[in-house]
């Protein structure tokens, strides 16, 4: 209890602080920028006479007969889509108008991405390094989405969108170093892999805790918005992340707040082992945004082209009306959750086949550009080639590199190491120097 009582007291000094503060800063602040507030969220002016609902929390109207809302009140959120499956352009007033040059860098990232995971699955099955995660069949709505966005945006990754990262300019050798752990790693060896991070890229470091970016980027967002700039967050999580209850805080301070935020949902079928018919009843996680009062919109993952349209649409307006959007990519994870699952103990080979082969968005942009006459046979040859060789030398560059210093254990917590964490660091070189026949320190950078 004392505990408690203590953490309160907290909470309160805390909150006069910020409120000491906000009334410092809200009149420079209205300055710069009018924060538009809906009508729907102001309380209406009290009036006793009217025979209608005054409760705050909602608006509404009386009824006088009892009926529960059913969950299929509407018949399912529509898939916006701009391409069909053989990469016809459906309804020309939605094509983003790209260039030839634009549209062939999607494609070279997106199968670049897909022959980087290639070789990195196969050099875990190797034992060359611990742990991998494959993009397969997702590359859509990385690049799509990267594209729409500005440089300066922030990015909240989960785990499974390299291709952003690749999209920004994040180098092949930067991939390498960090599934190897090697001494050019930017997070130093700390992480395990396809945990990348770089600030240069405004891409924030992977964290392993499922949905733990999702309440962090609406604070993000909300420190965005008050230094009223032209900048967006976006966080990217799957579908089962949406059942932990960071979403619901993030989704709720987002919304409440009003932040510049866009909430892009990768829904790829299956939570790990968990396919969506266990993970919820609802229609979906788009069907979720419009109960915290959030513009939502469900996209095909596969289309390229659907997810940069959307992304961009959702980036204007939240830059222009201080809002968050949701956007529920629909799309199949095609290869296992990771190298540490085996997929068809829970789906059948059938219907990974059909994803891979039938509706790939890899290839439904290939058959948009083959149409154009901006990719042939033989230019399918000579990248595929290329890009291979590409990613062999950034690999075994990796593979030749030293680790990184055992120092750095002890680095980057304080800015002055403290006396406890300099007897830790004395403590492990004592031990190396007695035991160092089983530590090849030769190995390590010095």
């Amino acid at each position: 209890m004392a505990a408690v009582r203590s953490m309160n007291k907290m909470f309160g000094l805390c909150l006069h602080a910020v409120r000491q503060t906000a009334g410092l800063k809200v009149s420079r602040l209205f300055q710069h920028r009018t924060f538009g507030v809906s009508a729907v969220h102001q309380q209406q002016p009290f009036d006793s006479t009217l025979e209608k609902p005054q409760f705050p929390g909602a608006s509404a109207e009386f009824v006088d007969h009892l009926e529960f809302i059913q969950p299929n009140v509407i018949s399912g959120i529509p898939v916006y889509r701009v391409m069909d499956r053989q990469g016809n352009i459906i309804n020309p007033s939605q094509d983003p108008q790209l260039s030839k040059e634009t549209v062939l860098n999607f494609y070279q990232k997106m199968t670049l991405l897909n022959t980087m995971d290639r070789i990195l699955y196969e050099s875990q099955r190797q034992g060359r390094i611990s742990f991998y995660m494959t993009n397969y069949g997702e590359e859509g709505t990385h690049i799509g989405s990267a594209a729409a966005l500005d440089p300066n945006d922030l990015v909240f990754g989960q785990y499974r969108e390299a291709g952003v990262l690749m999209y920004r300019g994040f180098p092949l050798d930067l991939f390498m170093a960090q599934c190897y752990a090697n001494a050019d790693d930017l997070g130093k060896g700390r992480q395990m892999p396809v945990h990348y991070g770089c600030k240069d890229l405004n891409f924030v470091t992977i964290s392993s805790p499922l949905a733990t970016q999702i309440p962090q980027a609406a604070g993000a967002a909300y420190a965005v918005k008050r230094e009223n700039i032209n900048r967006v967050v976006i966080c990217y999580f799957g579908e089962g992340a949406a059942s932990e209850g960071d979403a619901h805080a993030g989704f709720n301070f987002s919304a409440t707040l009003e932040c510049p935020l866009i909430f892009f949902c990768r829904n790829n079928g299956y939570a790990i082992s968990t396919p969506t018919n266990e993970q919820y009843r609802g229609d979906g996680i788009a069907a979720r945004g419009p109960g915290y009062g959030m513009l939502s919109i469900r996209v095909d993952g596969n289309d390229v082209f659907a997810v940069y349209n959307a992304t961009k649409e959702a980036r204007r307006r939240a830059v222009a009306e201080n809002q968050p959007f949701l956007i529920e990519a629909m799309t199949y994870r095609i290869g296992h959750h990771s190298t540490s699952d085996d997929s068809s103990a829970y789906r059948s080979v059938d219907e990974v086949n059909y994803w891979d082969k039938q509706d790939h968005p890899i290839s439904r942009l290939r058959h948009y550009m083959t149409a154009r006459g901006w990719w042939s046979e033989d230019d399918e040859r000579s990248w595929r080639k290329q890009s291979r060789k590409t990613v062999m030398e950034a690999f075994e560059k990796a593979e030749r590199r030293l680790k990184p210093n055992p120092e750095l254990l002890f680095t980057d917590v304080y800015n002055e190491m403290t006396p406890n964490i300099s007897k830790q660091k004395e403590a492990l070189w004592r031990h190396l120097q007695v035991y160092k026949e089983h530590y090849p320190l030769d190995l390590y950078d010095k």
